[in-house]
């Protein structure tokens, strides 16, 4: 199952690899091999790239980086050929994201000696940037008919397992992913609290907002490492929210709910 209704699919910047990720979760799809397992993996990769940068081997730091981007994808592709979708795979997902993220800001700060605090600045604005395009994705998600639904615009409460997972694990991952997550939602449902009531985003817009996907967000780091441009990396995140504000005020000017 699409993630999008054919007519609402759009150019997502962020979603380079889903192609290579594609054919990738399909040479899985009758191993043992499950969505968790491949979770993991992007998990490995990004570690790999931290240890790469920690040792100043920028162009092999931005190779992983690129790949855990890739095999992000290849997760939740898995899960949909083996139609096996978990809440489990999904908050586990996006808690290692938010790690991951975390550990990439503190491994350039370490290098490039650049400010712990500006270093703290950059990563909440970040997670602000991501939020912002999971925020109108999954409006677009839900509203899309025949989209997938396993991500809810508002999530107050654990969801019920889907069979083959355990309700143990989805309510702890649940707890984990409202505890990282929680403030950058609130912060954004806050900004533009009646967004949930349009009926849909053109698709141009769409693009446009995916600049703010965490896919292009570790292009965009992948481009810097090798161009010696670590110590621009922590202070470009805080000036790139500017088009936080650009977005929202698009969006109520010109789809109104």
């Amino acid at each position: 199952m699409s993630k999008l209704a054919a007519q609402d699919k759009f150019l997502d910047l962020s979603d380079y690899g889903r192609p290579i990720a594609k054919l990738f979760a399909n040479q899985l799809k009758n191993t043992r091999f499950t969505p968790i397992h491949v979770t993991l993996l992007f998990g490995v990769s990004g570690l790999v790239a931290i240890y790469c940068i920690l040792q100043n081997h920028y162009f092999l730091a931005a190779f992983f980086i690129i790949l855990k981007s890739i095999i992000d994808a290849a997760d939740g592709e898995l899960a949909r050929i083996k139609n096996t979708p978990s809440y489990t795979g999904r908050y586990l997902d996006s808690v290692f994201d938010i790690i991951l993220n975390f550990l990439f800001l503190m491994t350039i700060c370490y290098v490039s000696k650049t400010s712990f605090w500006l270093t703290l600045i950059s990563f909440f604005c970040i997670q602000l940037q991501g939020t912002l395009y999971n925020y109108y994705y999954v409006i677009l998600r839900n509203k899309s008919v025949g989209g997938d639904s396993t991500s809810k615009i508002f999530e107050y409460k654990s969801p019920k397992a889907l069979p083959g997972e355990s309700q143990k694990s989805v309510d702890i991952l649940f707890r984990i992913y409202t505890i990282v997550y929680g403030t950058f939602d609130k912060i954004i449902h806050a900004l533009d609290n009646d967004a949930y009531k349009v009926k849909t985003f053109p698709n141009w817009f769409m693009t446009f907002v995916s600049i703010y996907g965490l896919g292009f967000q570790l292009m965009i780091i992948a481009i810097m490492l090798p161009m010696n441009s670590i110590e621009y990396i922590v202070p470009f995140f805080i000036i790139y929210s500017i088009f936080i504000f650009v977005i929202i005020g698009i969006r109520k000017v010109t789809f109104k709910a």
